[in-house]
């Protein structure tokens, strides 16, 4: 599927202008070793457990219009232990990129076979596109727009880029721009009319503003 031109920001802000605060899922065997999981249905490790109770720290005491997880074990774990599972609603939407044949492959071994490669521009055979992914992430965000108050929402590095990047109206290969460490929080937001991220990549322990 061709990318197209840069599409704008989906929708019309509600009357508050909800902000959508995505928390990145806490570590995992095969994300401390650079294998790509997308659907593998991977548990958190002690220390990504220890790295959830830390991310409930930082966003205890704030309201929620609604809190939103993937379904795979990792991400809603890591809502659970933070403190949110009760509200949380399921996302499908909200599921980790599709590999396809290269689940669990790193980068390094997935250029073995081709040296070129690039998820953002390729792909995965039997897998996702960027466009397909983009697709999802302008169906959540489209969501958040039409609410009023702050939404919250766990989920996985490379769906949580191309969130960032439709957001602020890029396309979704733009999410390549974006790194995104594990147990971080990030903050989609408003200046003015126009939307922007107000933080990004966030490990440092502040609370959510």
């Amino acid at each position: 599927m061709p990318s197209g031109p840069a599409r704008p920001p989906l929708g019309e802000p509600g009357p508050s202008r909800a902000r959508l605060v995505v928390v990145r899922h806490g570590a995992t065997e095969w994300s401390r070793s650079g294998r790509h999981t997308g659907r593998t249905d991977l548990p958190l490790l002690d220390a990504g457990r220890v790295e959830a109770r830390e991310l409930g720290r930082r966003l205890a005491g704030h309201v929620f219009t609604l809190v939103f997880t993937s379904p795979l074990r990792r991400a809603r774990e890591t809502c659970e232990i933070a403190g949110f599972g009760a509200q949380a609603q399921d996302c499908d939407d909200l599921r980790e990129w599709d590999y396809g044949e290269y689940e669990g492959l790193t980068t390094d071994e997935i250029r073995g076979q081709s040296p070129s490669w690039s998820l953002w521009r390729d792909g995965a055979p039997g897998g996702e596109t960027a466009q397909q992914v983009g697709a999802r992430a302008d169906r959540v965000i489209s969501v958040v727009r039409q609410l009023n108050g702050d939404v919250l929402a766990f989920a996985h590095a490379h769906l949580l880029r191309v969130v960032g990047a439709r957001w602020v109206g890029l396309p979704p290969e733009a999410g390549a721009l974006f790194t995104l460490a594990p147990a971080t929080i990030s903050v989609l937001s408003w200046e003015r009319d126009v939307a922007v991220m107000s933080r990004w990549n966030d490990a440092a322990g502040d609370a959510l503003a």
